[in-house]
């Protein structure tokens, strides 16, 4: 058994809404068919006791090793504690060769399983012994120390219940919810809102409590201290018994309680130093441990800590009895669990000695030893909710505390006797207030109710009725995509919205480009979603990205798809028909918001099924207003787009929207096909992102389809009175549609320049000039600079090969380089001719026409975008 290639969905997929790992497995004959294995399954449960055989077999009747493996992968991370459910095993076109999908919560923990499950099915084949235990430990492990805490796991799971996104910006606790201007982040329970300075005063103890002081908040008698002889004489000023803490600490590290003597004063303020950079020396108050919890501007949560301690038995040792309590699943170390365990440290040994014990000391039966005097859960303490118990009075005094340090999300360490009436100096004190306060003991306390504090926080940040979203629109196809999405933007942009746009030539936030290349995937629509300046999101979503990594968003407001024709990357990535072309497109559509709209090309039957998918409405759009699912679909009261004697028309039922045709100069008066089928989509799109029309036909008006606005996309030019039209067109149906947009034109004589991506099929290699050699006099045919795995002149040989059965092309060029190539046909042309340039290295060709065809007769500036990505003019004069 081999695996060929492993690599990580990270959103909606081919397969499924759920991260996944993907893998091509290719399986030898005997490793087929594994109910022909008459003692294999034995040997797996021997190895695996806890996994989940498939059911009966597949239709050939036998099951598949590759679908053991999967199955293996996804119990595998159970057993390591990750929800997950879904695996899936598909054959592809080759014999024994299989794609095997696996949800992962964490990609690594993930990969992780699949390695581990790939070594327990070969160890199963071969009869060799597999250690279950330390695989399942090791994925535990992992999966602890990558998966979110409980306190960043509570906000985020509330954003999820909201429907709000998420994106996780590092392995810890840095989170991102909401997209472009309406983003905001969390780290932890500290929020983007939380102040430097506020956070600054928290970690000051003595001006904290300075503060609160001066708002009425009663906080406890003390000061800060310059030694351990300082350190007594401030417990003598208070006179009895005194907490000693350091200036800047957190979770009660270093922190000493009920002090009293001098010797045990010195020795606290020793550990102190260690945790802080001061130490702070004051009036220890009698009470209970409280930890109130405001977030914005109202009390959430409140909860009584009670140190770690232990009972005796009359059997057993302290050391014995902590290490029983220790053994609770609830306790772990650090963060990642309810509780933490307890540990026996030298303040923990201090405690003890205050009460004439140690470690080895064997308390009487019913005997209550405490090990800490401080609660907190971070060094082994226990929580009671009591939230219902809050005086109305109190909760103003804590969040009084946390306005006056400046802090929308804060912890409050109280000490009263209890928490039924107001805050008193004779009740209680605040003692500390905290930023990034921990929320454990508040979603799952010891004892009580827990207390949903992650959707309270959520709430802060995102008032009722906001989701965090910008609008998205994501446009895939075969071909018109990058037309689409630039005139859809353009769009989009009249109203003032900032708009960031990804597609085959970069990417764009308003007017600049961020990134060149080919950025039609996940990432760069990702990268535009962090972006703070988008208002709204239109993404080119090319078929390898939905294949390699996913969509880069979880679903979008509009989904459109121009076409799906023959062509496009067939035969790779075990697509090799249109209809499975179609079934990777069609993911955008399955990804609608339920609020939101697919736009669907009618005219193509394999997109208009694509409806019955979708989870929104549908706008069908097409050339002919009179085609039966316009028709249909309008009669039952949907949005529909199409021509009608020289307009554009919108409808919706009995109304309707009107734009001339005349008015879009993309489309050249209604001339070029293709581009009145873009313009449709892209109109509809923005009628579907609530843009209104009078913004549309003023886009729509504005929207020149030139080398600068849409690069390599039927851009037209005079020369010494000839066309000239430059077109990235690469396969047959781009070609098809250009052939007859270029019959619509007026001209002479006809000449075409094209060469051909090695990484097509030959018969739609061929195809395209079968195609031009129909439509033009004159062919030159170039070599692309890269031939994409094909030998020197083999592209050329098929495509001389399609001209066989040309009935009108009448003379033949051949010219090594794309460049010589259109020298060459410039070079030719006279008044009345049109040149189609079918261009492979875009912006470079674009810039060397721009070269040759020489000053126009009147002033002008073309825009040309260079390599690096950077807007110039070129004024030619």
């Amino acid at each position: 058994m081999e695996v060929s290639r492993v690599r990580a969905l990270r959103g909606p997929n081919l397969w499924s809404r759920q991260t996944a790992i993907e893998a091509v497995v290719a399986c030898s004959e005997s490793e087929c068919a594994i109910g022909d294995m008459e003692a294999f399954e034995t040997r797996l449960r021997a190895r695996f006791p806890d996994i989940d055989l498939p059911g009966p077999p597949s239709l050939e009747g036998t099951h598949s090793l590759a679908h053991l493996l999967a199955v293996a992968a996804l119990r595998l991370q159970a057993q390591a504690g990750c929800p997950v459910a879904f695996c899936r095993t598909a054959p592809t076109p080759e014999t024994g060769v299989y794609q095997v999908v696996i949800e992962y919560v964490e990609e690594a923990v993930g990969r992780l399983a699949f390695d581990q499950a790939l070594a327990l099915c070969m160890a199963t084949l071969r009869d060799e012994p597999f250690d279950l235990a330390p695989a399942i430990a090791g994925l535990k492990a992992l999966y602890e120390d990558l998966r979110l805490g409980p306190s960043t796991g509570a906000i985020v799971q509330a954003a999820v219940r909201r429907g709000i996104p998420y994106r996780r910006l590092t392995e810890g606790s840095l989170v991102q919810f909401g997209w472009g201007r309406r983003q905001r982040r969390i780290q932890a329970a500290e929020t983007d809102a939380s102040g430097a300075i506020a956070e600054a005063i928290a970690q000051d103890k003595a001006l904290t409590k300075a503060l609160l002081a001066s708002a009425g908040v009663c906080v406890p008698q003390g000061r800060c201290v310059e030694d351990a002889e300082d350190a007594w004489a401030a417990a003598c000023e208070i006179g009895g018994p005194v907490v000693v803490k350091p200036l800047d600490g957190n979770q009660g590290k270093g922190v000493a309680v009920n002090v009293q003597g001098r010797e045990p004063v010195m020795a606290a303020y020793a550990v102190a130093r260690a945790h802080g950079s001061g130490v702070l020396v004051e009036r220890y108050f009698p009470g209970h441990d409280f930890r109130l919890l405001v977030v914005g501007d109202r009390l959430v949560a409140a909860a009584r800590r009670d140190p770690p301690q232990v009972v005796g038995d009359g059997r057993r040792t302290i050391a014995e009895l902590v290490e029983q309590v220790n053994q609770d699943p609830l306790r772990g170390e650090g963060h990642g669990t309810s509780l933490t365990r307890i540990r026996l440290d030298e303040i923990a040994l201090n405690t003890l000695a205050s009460q004439g014990f140690d470690p080895g000391s064997v308390p009487a039966p019913g005997v209550c030893v405490v090990l800490r005097n401080n609660a907190n859960l971070s060094t082994g303490g226990t929580a009671t909710d009591v939230t219902d118990h809050v005086h109305p009075d109190l909760a103003a005094s804590a969040v009084m505390a946390a306005r006056m340090v400046g802090l929308d999300v804060c912890g409050i360490d109280l000490v009263s006797r209890d928490v039924y009436q107001p805050l008193a100096p004779e009740t209680g004190c605040v003692v500390e207030v905290n930023a990034a306060p921990g929320l454990r003991m508040h979603l799952s306390p010891s004892f009580g109710a827990g207390r949903d504090v992650g959707s309270a926080i959520i709430d802060m940040l995102f008032p009722a009725g906001e989701n965090g979203r910008v609008p998205v629109a994501a446009v895939t196809g075969t071909n018109g995509k990058t037309t689409t999405v630039r005139l859809l933007a353009h769009l989009c942009a009249q109203s003032g919205a900032c708009v960031g746009m990804t597609n085959s030539d970069g990417v764009y936030v308003g007017s600049r480009r961020i990134d060149t290349g080919d950025c039609s995937g996940p990432r760069s629509a990702r990268n535009v979603l962090l972006h703070p300046d988008v208002d709204m999101a239109v993404f080119e979503t090319a078929r390898g990205g939905i294949l390699r990594e996913g969509l880069g968003f979880d679903r979008c407001d509009v989904a459109v798809v121009t076409n799906i024709g023959i062509g496009d990357h067939l035969g790779l990535n075990y697509i090799s028909t249109v209809e499975e072309l179609a079934t990777v497109k069609r993911v955008i559509v399955e990804n609608v918001a339920p609020a939101g709209m697919a736009v669907l090309n009618a005219q193509d039957p394999i997109v208009a099924r694509m409806a019955a998918g979708c989870p929104g409405a549908v706008t069908f759009f097409a050339r002919d207003g009179r085609h039966p699912v316009i028709e249909t679909h309008r009669a039952q009261g949907g949005r529909v787009a199409f021509v009608d004697q020289g307009d554009l028309v919108f409808a919706e039922a009995c109304a309707e929207t009107r734009i001339e045709l005349a008015a879009v100069p993309l489309t050249h008066g209604g001339r070029i096909g293709f581009q009145v089928e873009n313009a449709l989509a892209a109109a509809a799109a923005a009628w579907a992102l609530g843009v209104d029309w009078v913004r549309i036909q003023a886009g729509l008006a504005s929207f020149v389809n030139d080398a600068g606005t849409v690069p390599g996309r039927f851009n037209v030019f005079d020369h010494r009175g000839a066309t000239l039209i430059a077109d990235y067109g690469h396969n047959p149906d781009a070609i098809l549609a250009l052939a007859e947009a270029v019959e619509t034109l007026p001209a002479r004589r006809r000449t075409v320049v094209i060469s051909g991506a090695g990484d097509r099929r030959d018969q739609d290699i061929r195809r395209q000039t079968e195609i031009l050699g129909d439509v033009f006099d004159t062919i030159v045919l170039y070599q692309d600079q890269c031939q994409r795995g094909r030998g020197d002149g083999e592209v050329l040989a098929l495509l001389r090969e399609g001209l066989g059965a040309a009935r009108r092309m009448s003379r033949l060029e051949e010219v090594h380089g794309e460049f010589l190539a259109i020298d060459a046909a410039l070079e030719s042309l006279e008044p009345g001719d049109l040149c189609l340039i079918l261009i492979d290295q875009v912006e470079e060709a674009l810039a060397h026409i721009a070269r040759r065809i020489g000053p126009p007769d009147e002033e002008m500036a073309t825009i040309i975008p260079v390599k690096e990505g950077v807007l110039r003019a070129h004024a030619y004069q």
